[in-house]
Formats: C-alpha cells, structure tokens, sequence
C-alpha cells in the first residue's frame, strides 16, 4: 500500500520535472529573440498547471527548480549560478517569490475544489441514505440497505453489521466468509438508548482516510435512526393492536352475555316449568314450553355459530367448499327454516328456472340468506315485504334480499359490514352485529363482493358471485332435472 502510493507521487514528480526540462529547451533555442522578463513570465505557465494537475508539493518543486534553470541558462553569464547585475537578482528573486505564490494559490484553489468535491458527494450519499430510509418499518431491510451503501462507498473487500440485543441478528456482504484477518474499520450503530450494533470494514487498500471514517460514522447514525424508528413504528402497531383487540373483546363480551341472557333464561324457564308440576305433560302449554325451548336452542346456535364464522374469517382459515349448487335450492331451504320467524312478513322469490348452477358452497351460502335474510325481518315492520331477487350480470350472479325497513344514512352503508357495528342501540333490537360482517367475508371469500344500498321504500343488500370457477363455466342441468 505505502509502495503503491510513493509510486504515484514519484511519478507525479517526474512529470514536472520532464514538463520543466521540455520548457526549458524550447526557452533556450529561442534565448536570443526571447526577453529576459518574457522568459519568467512565460514560466509561470507551466508551473500553474503543474500545480494544479498533480499538486502543491510538485508545484514548489517545480517553482525552485524553474529558479535555478532561469539563472543558469537565461541570465548572464550563462552556464553559471552567478548573478552580476543588480537588476538581474531582483529578476531572480521576483521570479521565485511569484512562482512560489502561484503555486501556492493554485494548490489551495485545487484543494478546496477537492474539499467542496468531496462534501458534495458526501451530502449526495447522505441524501440517496436518508431517502432509501423513509418509511421502511422493517428492521432486517434498513440492515440491508446500509450495508449496501457502506459497501459501495467503500468499495471494500467485506462488509458485515451486526445488531445486538432482543432482535439481534446480522447481515453480510458478499455472503460469505470474511477475510481471515481484522477488520480495517470498526464503527458502533449508537442511539440515545444505546449501542445497538456495529460495522465492520474490510479494506486492505487503499487506507481508509478520516474524511471515510467520518463519512461511515454519519451513515452508522443514519441507519441507529432508522432502526429506531422502525422500532418505534412497530412498537406502536403493536399497541393498536392491543387496543383494537381490547375494544373488540369489550364489545364480542357486552354483545354476546346481552344475546346469550334472552334465549338461556327462556330455556330455564321453560326447563323448570316441565320438570315441575305446575304444567302436565298433557296440557297444550307443554308444546309451547318444547318449541320454546327448541326455538331458543336454534337461537343460542346461530349465536355460537356466528362466532366460530367469525373466528375463522379472522383467521384466514374459512375455506369454502365450492360445488355447481342450484340457488333456488339454497333460497328454498333457508326459507323453509325461518317460516315460523317469518309470520309476521311476507316473503317473496323471483329466482328464475333458468339461472345456470353457481359454483358456491352450499352451508356457506346458506349462512349469506340466513344472516341477511334474519337482519330483514328483525328492522322491517310487520306486514312488510322482504323480496330475494337474482339475475345474471356478464359472468356473475347477481342476487338482492331487499326490505321495506328504515333507511340507512349514506355515511353508515359501508360500515355496517364492520364486526359488532350497529346503528340501532342493542337494547331495541337484538343481534351480536357478527351476521353481515359474517356474510361479507363468505362472498369475499368466493371472490365476490357486498354492498347495501337505500331504496325508494326500504333497504336492499346486494352481492355478486362469479359464476366461473378454475376458468369453467356452469355445466347444464341434465334434462330429467329440468323436466322436473
């Protein structure tokens, strides 16, 4: 490295002194038509470009050697550093003191060309660092980019960061071995809270100067920042999550003991009347109390139901079950369940015969019409209509369950497929508020989609479900099927 280094200075050394002799030789041929004067300002030429091309201590140099040519080839008598004439060495002296300061001038110029060079791409590295770091939340990638940066500033042999405490981990580059010797630079990733790693800098040649160290230094608190930051930004969403996940459980908790008291006390109720004797085992009330009891038992499982819907939604692990279903067949079924809860409404199909297959799984879609169509009847007024209406649109199948309930303000349709929000108070109307979040995850999951939407004279919830299903269309129905 030092050899190296020598090398480029002799060479730089040489050139003036080749650059200096060529001068002179052409000065001398033309001694006799070139004015003493001219020939010292004339040398000043070269001596500026000396220093400015390859530097101060060349330019001196050059300047001292240019001294003792000018006197000995230009200034009588020739061939000899003796100076008769007074004018002669007040030339000499002027000439040197000139070089000297032009030289000196010229290096400082250069140098500080260099220095300004030098920050500037100091600042741009900075830059291009600071903007690589904005916004990145995760740890692992901020290691990554400033190892990347250090390496390419560098140009280093081997570049590894270490990060220490809880998370500690590293990351190096290139992905191998390091050298079998010390790393030439060791530089700590320091925070108000502490060290929270290091780099390490392999670099053989050439040294790494102060102005690197420097510069390395900067990047090490750039990237302790950054970490910091990501830190602080993770640590923050782990706190919305707890409090989103307190608030949810507040409300899954005041939710589900309000829906789950109603349907145990009439079961107990229920239970003790028959295991007393106050009512016969042949008296009509027995049946009420039995369906009573079978009523709120089918209540207390949709509940439960609604949960474990929820859970699994949540969870990513609500996989449908997807088959070529008739949706006449689904509608009929979950109406023929809730007729009982529907004896106060009316409830009218305009499902045509001749709607293809839907490629759907069935106790899921059920669970859709259930949900909706249980939101319907608990909002629309008695002796209302509650319409299912489906068509085909394109490649889907669109399907609408409207109610002649009240209106919901425009600002809440979107968020009444949230888990537990509800426009009405829990004490007027009943329900855990799971049933159409519920419903938007199962059409979500057959990669269709769910909106509600005010009517002229109620509320309609609509989805659609593509009727294409691994790029097949709908198989037809076969013709004993269709006759019947």
């Amino acid at each position: 490295m030092r050899s190296t280094s020598f090398l480029s200075q002799a060479w730089k050394y040489l050139l003036a002194f080749i650059l200096i002799a060529s001068i002179t030789t052409i000065f001398f041929f033309l001694r006799d038509v070139l004015d003493t004067t001219l020939v010292a300002l004339l040398y000043l030429i070269p001596l500026g470009i000396i220093t400015a091309y390859w530097g101060l201590g060349p330019g001196i140099t050059s300047a001292l050697i240019t001294f003792l040519t000018f006197n000995y080839f230009f200034i009588q008598p020739y061939y000899t550093l003796t100076v008769h004439r007074p004018a002669d060495v007040v030339i000499l002296m002027v000439f040197l003191i000139v070089a000297v300061v032009i030289s000196q001038l010229v290096g400082r110029a250069q140098a500080g060309l260099a220095a300004a060079t030098a920050r500037e791409r100091e600042a741009t590295q900075l830059y291009e660092l600071s903007t690589a770091f904005a916004g990145l939340p995760d740890d692992h990638a901020i290691v990554q980019i400033l190892a990347k940066q250090v390496y390419a500033v560098a140009e280093g042999e081997y570049v590894e960061l270490n990060i220490t405490g809880a998370r500690s981990f590293n990351f190096r580059l290139p992905e191998s071995n390091p050298p079998p010797r010390s790393p030439e630079l060791i530089i700590p990733i320091e925070a108000a809270r502490g060290v929270l790693g290091e780099i390490r800098l392999w670099r053989a040649a050439p040294a790494i100067s102060s102005s690197e160290r420097r510069l390395f230094q900067t990047f090490a608190s750039q990237g302790a920042l950054a970490l910091e930051r990501a830190w602080l930004a993770q640590a923050e969403s782990r706190t919305k999550v707890l409090e989103e996940s307190d608030r949810l459980k507040s409300a899954l908790l005041s939710s589900v003991s309000h829906e789950l008291r109603t349907p145990l006390s009439t079961i107990k109720a229920a239970a003790s009347s028959l295991r007393g004797k106050e009512v016969g085992w042949d008296s009509p009330a027995r049946m009420e109390l039995v369906a009573a009891i079978d009523d709120e038992a089918d209540h207390l499982n949709m509940l439960v139901g609604n949960l474990l819907d929820m859970s699994r939604i949540e969870s990513g692990a609500l996989q449908p079950k997807r088959e070529w279903n008739i949706l006449a067949e689904i509608v009929g079924n979950v109406l023929g369940r809730m007729r009982h809860l529907a004896q106060e409404h009316t409830l009218k199909i305009d499902v045509p015969e001749d709607l293809p297959l839907i490629p759907v799984d069935y106790v899921q879609m059920e669970q859709v019409f259930t949900n909706l169509v249980s939101n319907s009847l608990k909002y629309a007024p008695a002796n209302t209509v509650i319409w299912i209406r489906a068509r085909v649109e394109g490649k889907s199948l669109h399907v609408q369950v409207s109610n002649q309930g009240p209106q919901v303000p425009s600002e809440h349709l979107e968020r009444i497929f949230d888990k537990f929000y509800r426009i009405t108070a829990a004490d007027k109307v009943t329900g855990t508020g799971l049933g159409l979040s519920i419903c938007k995850g199962i059409i979500e999951a057959h990669g269709g989609h769910i909106w509600a939407e005010n009517l002229s004279d109620g509320l309609a919830f609509n989805f659609i479900v593509p009727l294409i299903w691994d790029g097949a269309k709908p198989p037809q129905l076969p013709m004993d099927m269709e006759a019947e």
